[in-house]
């Protein structure tokens, strides 16, 4: 049973949540702990973030400086089929399509589908390095509707080499990322909600949201999907904040609002322990309205803030 298929069987709200594989050089094990601390709570899948190259300027032994391409969180794939097997529990890979090129994607879909793991969120992935990669962007796909025909197309049995074999026998199902608050890029909500429409109309089965906290923004982007011909379930993604400096950090980095009635009390906070409660609070109070709403589904962005997922859990489900 595919990820759409298992929320659109739900007759009360269920829960899932999505994780980062461990840094390079790490091990597995703080992940296993991760799970372990919230499987009580039945989620029905867990998503596996993927990350692109970074890089960094270093001086080398002739003393010129020199530009190094670094990656922190490799795995992706391996961490995904690792939770699987261990857990059970149904994994959602995400598949980014800047920063990885046509080749590395497809070998990555080849891995899961040998793995049995069928289903996967497609990305754009961040636009980290703008024009520093000239001619590796060329080789990647450049917007998650490229990523999609990718996967339709691996799906259909055919290669980037131009060979082609039957179609896969389970083929790969994705969802992709929904913007209740308008993607930073997008000229306006309108032209957002086109493009996604255009990634639904592609093959997508459902739409994961981009993290808010005002929860009206999510129920009238919802308004406004269906009003447009958008049917596919959409999940909202929310998070507990835990730090008083991702009062200016997330709506920077994720284009998301930060209601002022909560700002007002993170500011207040004395210390990073207050600020973890008052979160705990507003994203407790988030998911009660949207389980009061019938969402079939909400979906939670750890993000180092696993114990706080788990204190909201345990007081919605």
């Amino acid at each position: 049973m595919t990820a759409a298929e298992l929320v659109l069987k739900n007759k009360e709200t269920k829960f899932s949540f999505e994780l980062l594989p461990p840094l390079k050089g790490n091990d597995i094990e703080k992940v296993y702990k991760t799970i372990e601390s919230l499987k009580e709570f039945d989620p029905q899948f867990i998503n596996i973030t993927s990350h692109r190259e970074e890089f960094s300027f270093v001086t080398n032994d002739k003393g010129l400086i020199e530009k190094r391409i670094i990656r922190k969180r490799p795995g992706t794939v391996a961490v995904a089929a690792s939770i699987q097997n261990k857990f059970g529990i149904k994994v959602i890979p995400h598949i980014i399509g800047r920063g990885f090129t046509k080749s590395e994607t497809e070998y990555a879909l080849i891995d899961l589908n040998f793995l049995g793991i069928h289903d996967i969120l497609v990305l754009r992935g961040d636009d980290t390095h703008k024009d520093k990669y000239p001619a590796r962007t060329e080789e990647c796909n450049q917007y998650a509707i490229d990523l999609a025909n990718q996967v339709n197309d691996f799906n259909r049995g055919k290669y980037l080499d131009g060979t082609a074999n039957e179609p896969v026998a389970t083929p790969f199902a994705y969802g992709v990322a929904g913007y209740p608050e308008r993607h930073e890029e997008a000229p306006n909500m309108d032209s957002d909600l086109l493009h996604l429409k255009a990634k639904v109309d592609a093959g997508a089965e459902y739409v994961m949201t981009q993290m808010f906290f005002d929860n009206k923004k999510y129920f009238d982007f919802v308004d406004k999907c269906r009003a447009i011909g958008i049917t596919v379930p959409i999940i909202p993604g929310i998070k507990p904040i835990t730090t008083a400096n991702q009062l200016t950090i997330l709506p920077k980095i994720f284009s998301c609002e930060i209601p002022e009635a909560f700002a007002k009390e993170i500011r207040k906070c004395k210390d990073n322990d207050a600020v973890k409660q008052v979160g705990v609070e507003w994203c407790t109070q988030q998911s009660l309205e949207l389980k009061k709403h019938g969402v079939p589904i909400i979906h939670y962005y750890t993000m180092m803030a696993t114990q706080s997922v788990r204190k909201v859990a345990e007081a919605v489900y």
